[in-house]
């Protein structure tokens, strides 16, 4: 085995895994590299890491089933992990527990010749520094440690300032950039899906293939850093060789999910739109979910040969070893257990490749039995969204030819109502039913302008007999000192309270709004005077509607139009900050504490 590699993702939420370092796994693997992908805290993987160490040197098979107690006592060197292991405490084998838990506590780590680290979006500035800074106890003293992806290409300095790490910005769509050498462009290569086994976090969407067919956007709209990232315009891109090469290595993916920021755009639309048909994507299409239990040895088998990722399918077969036994018949279960347990397949730490191999015999026969696969609906989605602006009907007419599910389409103003309007009227005549978009507030826009946008497609819902999803997303600027790593910014005709007023809707609403007029007006208002009534409304009456609605809430709106026009903007101000911490400090008139009050009680 060559070098020791990290790929490693910061412990923030996302729905989608990170491409860049799939990618990465993939060269790095082709390279012989030892390959290690984490996400979470840094804590945890020291402690792993040291877990395994310990394993290895002890190489006491009946302690793998204290593998949680271990890995706790190394964490915390507290006894009371370890007291219930049979005659551990007096044991050699305790005496190198103690090392291992005293190299955590120096933070003497297991070190790697390569680290890459990527990051997201700026507002989780603290989470990528920490976890950059954090890294640099896993490093060789002669080992290097690269940082890219989005925000440290939208930020390079600052990432220097606060890691002293020169980020890679940009795409890795050049050769020789981690090994001079090397004429690999990293960009086109395969996604190395593999990695995600070896985590405990679940991204959402990760039953898909992930991929691009065109790049950047000819557009420069004011708000947006694609222009910044993926700098010219590519009217098109292969895929289907890239998906051929995913499914022979890991099986069929449910969906086809496109990170494209303006596909419409493209000259080559039909092309795309044909090799996406090509590719089992077709209005009506189908897949039959593959063997799971299969993928997993079929790995372990071509290991032998090639540089495969052991330890992910090798905790993969265990688990699906635990799958298995929860299935079999009562009396089936012990007998299955015996057998794992004399062939050191009850716990990964332990399980080897041949042991796994020898073993199929047994479970390959049983997963088949008990995990049957059914064909199911898969889809394609433009993820960024499609540009209303491109939209006409021989597009659409040609979209329609694909299961897009839903059609993502960016209503960023109030201005592109009218176009708007038409893109979604023509996906319907075509019978795309299901839609969604993206709000931008927060910019240039006003209160109004959002409601109204909101309300667009309510009425086209009700029109068309369509389904339309709204996800509004608030602007933040990422060049602005004061904000590129919070999301604290107010827009020129926004103030704190009427940020946290929507928050507070869409959270009740899981940040989407769909189709129903009935529940849109309850949660944002049947007009505009009730939708401002809502953004000046106290979160707790937002948050629990029904409860406050015929006493708390009517008693405050009441008290809150009872003020002359003075008190009014007094209180208002006071309101737009969203701070009522001190209420006694920011005003004596009694009127406008007692509606303040109001403010003070807590949502829950």
């Amino acid at each position: 085995m060559g070098r020791k590699t990290l790929l490693l993702e910061p412990n923030y939420k996302n729905k989608y895994p990170p491409l860049g370092l799939m990618k990465l796994a993939t060269y790095f693997r082709k390279c012989g590299d030892d390959l290690r992908f984490f996400k979470g805290n840094l804590r945890d993987l020291a402690v792993k890491l040291l877990s395994e160490e310990f394993f290895r040197e002890v190489k006491n098979v009946t302690l793998a089933k204290y593998e949680s107690n271990i890995l706790q006592f190394i964490k915390t060197g507290q006894c009371i992990y370890i007291d219930t292991i049979p005659e551990f405490i007096w044991s050699n084998d305790y005496i190198v527990l103690r090392k291992y838990r005293q190299q955590y506590v120096a933070e003497s780590y297991p070190k790697f010749d390569i680290i890459c680290v990527t990051t997201l979006f700026t507002f989780y500035w603290k989470e990528t520094v920490n976890t950059i800074n954090g890294a640099k106890k896993f490093l060789k003293p002669d080992g290097k440690l690269y940082v890219g992806g989005i925000a440290a290409t939208l930020l390079p300095k600052k990432f220097y300032e606060a890691t002293e790490i020169k980020p890679i910005q940009g795409q890795l769509n050049k050769a020789g950039i981690f090994d001079k050498n090397s004429k690999v462009i990293i960009d086109t290569l395969p996604l190395d899906y593999s990695i995600l086994e070896e985590i405990d976090y679940k991204y959402p969407a990760s039953n898909s293939y992930f991929g691009y067919m065109t790049r950047g956007c000819p557009n420069r709209c004011s708000f947006c850093v694609v222009p910044r990232l993926e700098k010219k315009y590519r009217s098109y891109i292969a895929i289907k060789l890239q998906l051929e090469e995913t499914t022979a290595l890991f099986g069929q993916r449910k969906d086809l999910l496109l990170l494209d920021n303006n596909v419409f755009a493209s000259k080559k639309f039909n092309k795309i739109i044909n090799e996406i048909k090509d590719c089992g994507f077709h209005r009506g299409a189908t897949y039959t979910p593959p063997s799971e239990y299969a993928i997993a040895i079929k790995h372990l088998r071509a290991s032998k040969k090639e540089n495969r990722n052991v330890r992910a399918y090798t905790n993969k077969i265990i688990k699906i070893y635990d799958s298995i036994a929860e299935k079999l018949p009562e009396n089936e279960q012990g007998e299955f257990y015996l057998t794992r347990e004399k062939a050191n397949l009850l716990y990964p730490v332990y399980a080897d490749v041949k042991s796994i191999l020898n073993f199929d015999e047994i479970a390959r026969p049983l997963y088949d039995k008990y995990f049957k696969h059914s064909p199911k609906v898969r889809y394609i989605d433009f993820n960024q969204g499609v540009d209303a602006r491109h939209v006409i009907e021989e597009k659409i007419k040609k979209l329609s030819e694909l299961n897009i599910r839903p059609l993502r389409i960016a209503f960023d103003h109030y201005s592109m109502a009218d176009i708007y309007c038409n893109a979604v009227r023509l996906a319907a005549k075509y019978g795309i039913k299901n839609l969604s978009n993206y709000l931008l507030y927060n910019y240039l826009d006003k209160p109004d302008e959002l409601y109204q946008r909101m309300r667009v497609n309510v009425d086209l819902c009700e029109e068309l007999g369509v389904s339309i999803y709204s996800f509004p997303m608030k602007y933040h600027p990422i060049d602005d000192p004061k904000y590129f790593d919070n999301r604290n910014y107010i827009g020129k005709y926004w103030n704190r309270k009427f940020i946290r007023a929507v928050q507070a809707v869409l959270n009740a609403t899981k940040g989407k709004i769909g189709r129903g007029k009935t529940f849109f007006e309850e949660a944002f208002g049947r007009n505009l005077d009730e939708f401002h009534k809502i953004l000046w409304m106290p979160e707790a009456f937002i948050i629990h509607r029904f409860k406050y609605k015929d006493n708390l809430t009517k008693q405050w709106w009441e008290q809150f139009n009872s003020l002359n026009k003075e008190q009014d903007e007094i209180l208002k101000n006071i309101i737009s900050k969203n701070d009522f911490t001190n209420i006694n400090d920011v005003t004596k008139n009694k009127k406008i504490l007692t509606i303040l009050k109001f403010y003070k009680i807590k949502r829950e």
